[in-house]
């Protein structure tokens, strides 16, 4: 059984690297910090004429985003990732990045891991493993760069010593431990996990598990350790003093200007947040409340559950809600429900209701991985700007003559929002001196409408990406479009195996082909039926016609 262990412990990082691959490419939720990493490495860090090399080179400088976010992250990956990439190519820089980020958090997932077992025992972490496994959402964003997954491994380390072991005499170091990880993740990366960080304490306090003179000075050694890396390091890459999460709270506390991003009812992240991230839905409907009711699992689960709760209810007042911004409680809510099946399933044998609870059990973790292999491909279908890129890639190396070094490139805002990163311009840092025939992709992403109207501004171009071609001036033609989901499509017999909306003048490239030969062989197969997702056309791939050059409907 050490065997089958070590698969489950394994399958977390694996499983993490699976959902990566499968969706190598990014959103805009992330941009921030996948840009500054590419600048990171491209550029480095100048110690002369900072300003202006900054300025001109970063991307931030251009694209501030609504608040200034800490470079903390970012530097941390490429300094991580650089002497891989050095070995397996910039082309696969993005890949490596992500890749990092994530094999950190799985890390720390295994931590948790290891510490349910030496306090629940190994059954338990077990069930620990197949639910967290089963859960789509933690195994997909855990590589993702959002400033949330970078606070994710920091909260998941700290519940990890909120965990009641025997061994009681470390009990208060543990929690020091703990708060020490909430007030990094607090001060550096996200400032709404303060609240994590009081409910934590609190309940610590309330439960005499650590006193208020271990609490401060904890708190206060590692505040101004966590300034002493925010402050330098950001406001060097800002170019002025700025601690980021002082303006992220201001910004979204004091101003409200989250709402600005949606607004949902209080409970959202009672009654649907937590519900898909734990995916299993006998998670909330009947583990964790079995595990709180239960004499025999309550007192262990407390710790996790309450401190995690506190945390969602009074980040709840919050009016800009997202599922992203409570992933910390996900590791913590799991191991309570892995706790109550195995209660469960250790009494299978007693009678025929326990068995049958048993059986429905495993039943709700077979559905929930494939549930969330679903998502994961539905979710792989939603970067159209990422595919186009690659596809423009290709096209362009495979008809482009040897002469052409640098390719023109504007890039619209869909393109920009799903999946087009400044990793793709080059297949090698532009300050690589080795030699070289490969073809550099310069970006544009003016957003300005004037300039979008002028016709002198599209000159400059070989190739565009954008949702709408009739809003690019000039001669185009259309070599490609790249579809995305819109949703779930039924088709019944009888209706045409092709799509009677054709996706535009160009061939279909990326999934959406994919998907089309996956339906037409499916229905095939079942006399007409199908039912899958529903594709349309997101990005149009345009390439400029110069003087005296005839159209081509496909580059072939």
């Amino acid at each position: 059984m050490a065997a089958f262990d070590l698969l489950l412990s394994l399958a977390i990082p694996a499983l993490i690297v699976v959902h990566l691959l499968v969706a190598p490419y990014t959103k805009v939720e992330e941009s921030f910090n996948i840009q500054a990493a590419h600048d990171i490495l491209v550029y480095g860090t100048p110690t002369s004429d900072v300003y202006r090399r900054l300025s001109s080179q970063y991307d931030h400088f251009d694209f501030p985003g609504a608040v200034p976010r800490t470079f903390v992250g970012p530097v941390l990956l490429a300094g991580i990732s650089q002497p891989v990439i050095a070995v397996v190519g910039f082309q696969h820089a993005q890949l490596v990045v992500r890749g990092v980020l994530g094999l950190l958090n799985a890390a720390a997932l295994l931590i948790f891991k290891s510490n349910v077992e030496r306090a629940f025992g190994r059954s338990a972490a077990r069930w620990y493993a197949l639910l967290q496994l089963s859960q789509f959402h933690i195994m997909f964003y855990a590589s993702r760069t959002l400033p949330n997954m970078f606070a994710f491994g920091l909260t998941t380390l700290a519940f990890s010593q909120l965990i009641d072991r025997p061994e009681t005499k470390s009990q208060v170091t543990r929690y020091r431990v703990a708060i020490a990880n909430l007030t990094i993740a607090a001060a550096v990366f996200r400032s709404e996990l303060a609240i994590l960080l009081a409910t934590t304490t609190l309940y610590g306090l309330a439960t005499s598990r650590i006193s208020l003179g271990r609490v401060i000075p904890t708190f206060l050694v590692f505040f101004i350790m966590s300034l002493v890396l925010s402050l330098p390091i950001d406001s060097y890459f800002w170019q002025k003093p700025l601690w980021p999460e002082l303006w992220g709270f201001y910004y979204n506390a004091i101003l409200g200007s989250s709402s600005e991003w949606g607004v949902s009812p209080w409970h959202y992240y009672f009654t649907s947040a937590i519900p898909k991230i734990l995916t299993n839905p006998l998670s909330t409907a009947a583990l964790i409340p079995y595990a709180l009711w239960n004499a025999g699992t309550r007192s262990q689960v407390r710790p996790l559950v309450v401190p995690s709760l506190l945390f969602v209810a009074i980040y709840s007042l919050q009016p800009h809600k997202e599922a992203r911004f409570i992933f910390y409680v996900a590791p913590p809510l799991t191991a309570t429900a892995a706790l109550a099946a195995n209660y469960v399933v250790a009494r299978r044998a007693k009678s025929l209701i326990w068995a049958l609870a048993s059986a429905v059990i495993v039943g709700s973790v077979l559905i929930s991985f494939a549930l969330s292999t679903g998502m994961l491909i539905i979710s792989s279908l939603n970067y159209p700007g990422g595919e186009a890129l690659w596809e423009l890639r290709n096209l362009v190396t495979s008809s482009s003559s040897p002469d052409l070094q640098i390719v023109m490139v504007h890039t619209d805002v869909l393109s920009c929002m799903t999946g087009v990163t400044l990793f793709g311009q080059h297949p090698r840092p532009p300050n690589d001196p080795r030699p070289t025939n490969d073809i550099t992709f310069h970006f544009d992403k003016t957003e300005d409408e004037n300039a979008l109207r002028s016709p002198e501004f599209w000159e400059k171009f070989d190739y565009v990406l954008a949702e709408d071609s009739a809003k690019v001036i000039g001669s185009w033609e259309t070599v490609g479009v790249v579809e995305g989901f819109s949703g779930v499509d039924v088709a019944k017999p009888g209706t045409p195996l092709r799509s009677d909306v054709e996706s535009g003048l160009g061939e279909t490239f990326g999934r959406g082909s994919v998907v089309r030969d996956a339906r037409e062989y499916t229905r095939s197969l079942t006399g007409g039926w199908w039912l899958g997702p529903k594709m349309e056309p997101k990005i149009h791939i345009l390439r400029k016609i110069r003087d005296g050059e005839a159209r081509r409907a496909v580059i072939e």
